[in-house]
């Protein structure tokens, strides 16, 4: 049983079809996305409309719940809220209603049994959208916002944009990177492939590669309100 789990695609459709072209390759049997559909990208409508066209488990995102209904008092720092605003308008005019509510109705988390494993999928962490729990964070941080949670074999998540494998107390703890958004120094996207086929957990971290000029193009060409700082992130692979 291979199951491809990938996350933050955040509007870069060019990236996320570079993904799936490998995914198709990989003779996957399932695909699950973990959120952070459209927001910051210059082409939401596209990113969206591939999703929703996957035979996928789709989860939310916080980015999926700003474009949703806005984004409130202490979520981002308030010297980039203004800024921020601007870009989740932009956004948002280019979605339908329909677009809207079926980002609205998206579930919080996927939970399966695999074999004899049971897999917890979630965007940030069990039971809350926003609180990061980074790769470099202390084995107790771990434990106390994720493994202690919910109960699981394996946990399975996006929104730090950063991909990592880890065990801790026999659980397998995964985070997919960002398909659209990478910020580990790598530009490249990112995502995850689980294997159970033999009985045995592996975990393969996917980068996979794409043009990424022409997304910088398409930031300008279709007027993005913070086009220089996005183009940045998407070229380096970091945020500034």
């Amino acid at each position: 049983m291979k199951i491809a789990w990938l996350s933050d695609i955040h509007g870069n459709a060019r990236a996320l079809k570079a993904v799936l072209n490998d995914i198709e390759k990989q003779q996957v049997n399932e695909i699950n996305v973990l959120g952070d559909l459209v927001f910051r990208g210059p082409e939401p409508k596209n990113a969206l409309e591939t999703v929703r066209s996957l035979p996928a488990g789709v989860i939310q995102g916080n980015a999926d719940l700003w474009v949703v209904r806005g984004i409130q008092n202490g979520e981002v720092p308030d010297k980039a809220r203004p800024l921020m605003q601007q870009e989740n308008e932009w956004t948002v005019e280019r979605l339908t209603e329909d677009d809207l509510n079926y980002l609205e109705r998206l579930p919080h988390s996927i939970t399966k049994d695999v074999h004899h494993l049971k897999f917890h999928a979630f965007h940030a962490i069990p039971g809350d959208l926003f609180h990061p729990v980074k790769r470099e964070d202390s084995t107790d941080e771990k434990r106390k916002f994720i493994l202690e949670q919910a109960d699981a074999d394996v946990y399975i998540y996006g929104h730090v944009h950063t991909p990592y494998v880890e065990t801790i107390d026999d659980k397998t703890l995964i985070n997919t990177g960002s398909v659209g958004l990478p910020f580990d120094g790598d530009s490249r996207p990112s995502y995850v492939i689980t294997d159970l086929s033999d009985g045995k957990l592996t975990t393969e971290i996917r980068r996979v590669d794409y043009d990424y000029n022409k997304v910088l193009l398409q930031y300008d060409a279709n007027d993005y309100p913070n086009s220089e700082q996005m183009k940045s992130i998407i070229s380096t692979g970091r945020i500034n």
